[in-house]
């Protein structure tokens, strides 16, 4: 068995046959959730509390000395005055995609580990495909471990407008061949799709399996490092929407990013949850077409419906997802209850938070809607967590129960207390002056201090309590 030792001066792996010392293998229980170990299955761990994630896994038991860089300095790892480090501007490689630039903080920093977690099917390959194929000058080396290259080659001319003649691809799942061949291209830009498929062989246990997915994770971390080549893994999520693996990978890599969306709407959204080189505020919004995926820059034009005069049910609300204002269209349907028990149903947004709107209607307002069904829906496919929405959800259910529209120039920011007070949300002056980019003439907000030097041409009603709101919409 072939035992990784390190890199060589110039930044290539040196492999040497160890046969003198034969791994002993053990069985042990690893816990998927925090990747704690013990040698018997228990069914609550006792390191993050949580019951059955313990599995069985068939480690082999490593020798004492590790993987060692001969290229390295002593003198590196030295203690250092905090006063003494000398600071450098991070070198950031332009991913010729805005969102995606946004996203990372201004594009990807050379050295860095990042890893896009979705659901199968959303996009993800699709994303970093067309992308690393808009790149020039970038010698890229895309690992696919799930599709062959025949397979790749589909889908890179499917992707139209977007060729590459720095593109490698290699199918390989084996890690020590995967960083023989990096050491043979040199490349700029590493792809590894999916972490869940590369094994190691200093790890007896299968692909995809909390200690290969922890030792290849470390190893490709140490390569980026010290090789200054930026890596993009792609991984799976489970069924509860956190990324497959154990949960010191996300610890691992620099930068954790998530690209969600529903399957039946066009519109993909890539969040950041962890950068190390810049903000978790950021998001980059894709409309998926047959072609690819296209950026979407002004997402309030694609998510309002054009035309809606005269029907009932619908507000739109200004809202703020990461740093970016934008309007989106929420949309209610209220009926007469058909069961003994009224349904409630949300697409897009809280259902425990609907409910506590809705109780707040009926007791700070004097709305009767114990007896009917609710039904809201955020246009687009989005999922919306601004509390800045309240109002327009609340106004959008009572446009449904009176049967009575909105004005479609009219637009609300605002987010409803338990005591029917309309309370003041953040960076309201972004909100006022995207409603103003698109035409809006109303805007109903909190009643805030500083707001009477804004100069804006928009028409603004400040208001305290959702009565004085309802009172503005329905008369």
């Amino acid at each position: 068995m072939e035992i990784l030792h390190g890199f060589l001066k110039d930044n290539a792996y040196l492999y040497s046959p160890n046969l003198s010392t034969m791994a002993k293998t053990k069985t042990v229980y690893v816990c998927k959730h925090c990747g704690a170990d013990s040698p018997k299955w228990i069914g609550k761990c006792p390191v993050c509390d949580e019951w059955n994630t313990y599995v069985e896994e068939l480690i082999a038991k490593e020798p004492a000395t590790r993987w060692a860089t001969p290229g390295t300095e002593r003198n590196a790892t030295r203690p250092q005055l905090l006063r003494d480090v000398t600071l450098r501007e991070e070198a950031r490689l332009d991913m010729q995609d805005g969102e995606l630039n946004r996203v990372l903080g201004g594009g990807l920093v050379k050295g860095s580990l990042v890893l896009i977690g979705g659901e199968p099917g959303i996009g993800k390959s699709t994303l970093v495909l067309q992308t690393v194929l808009k790149l020039h000058d970038t010698k890229t080396l895309y690992v696919s471990g799930e599709e062959s290259a025949q397979q790749l080659k589909l889908r890179a001319e499917r992707l139209a407008g977007h060729n590459s003649e720095d593109c490698f691809v290699l199918c390989e799942t084996n890690l020590e061949q995967i960083f023989t061949h990096a050491q043979n291209v040199q490349p700029d830009l590493i792809i590894i799709d999916s972490i869940q498929t590369v094994f190691t062989e200093q790890a007896d246990s299968s692909p995809g399996s909390i200690t290969q997915v922890r030792e290849c994770s470390v190893a490709i971390l140490k390569y980026a490092k010290e090789t200054a080549t930026p890596v993009f893994l792609i991984g799976h999520i489970n069924k509860e929407g956190s990324i497959a693996g154990p949960k010191v990978l996300e610890h691992i890599v620099d930068t954790v990013l998530q690209f969600e969306g529903d399957q039946h709407y066009m519109y993909r959204i890539l969040r950041s949850i962890k950068n190390r080189f810049g903000s978790t505020s950021e998001l980059g919004i894709y409309e998926m077409r047959s072609d690819g995926l296209r950026e979407v820059s002004n997402p309030s034009e694609l998510l309002l419906t054009q035309n809606h005069e005269g029907l009932s049910g619908i507000a739109i609300a200004s809202a703020i997802e990461g740093a970016r204002p934008f309007l989106i269209e929420t949309q209610s349907l209220v009926s007469s209850a058909v069961y003994a028990t009224p349904q409630r149903s949300t697409t897009g947004f809280d259902l425990r938070r609907m409910n506590m709107l809705l109780a707040v209607l009926e007791k700070r307002a004097g709305f009767k809607l114990a007896q009917k069904d609710v039904f809201l829906n955020i246009a687009g496919g989005l999922r919306v967590n601004d509390p800045a929405i309240d109002l327009a959800v609340m106004s959008a259910v009572l446009s449904s129960s009176f049967d009575i529209a909105v004005d479609r120039h009219v637009c609300v920011a605002g987010e409803v207390g338990l005591s029917g007070e309309i309370r003041p949300v953040n960076r309201i002056e972004q909100r006022i002056q995207e409603a103003e980019k698109l035409g809006f003439t109303r805007m109903l907000i909190p009643r805030m201090k500083g707001l009477d030097d804004l100069k804006v041409q928009i028409q603004l009603v400040q208001v305290r309590k959702v009565e004085e709101a309802f009172k503005q919409l329905f008369g």
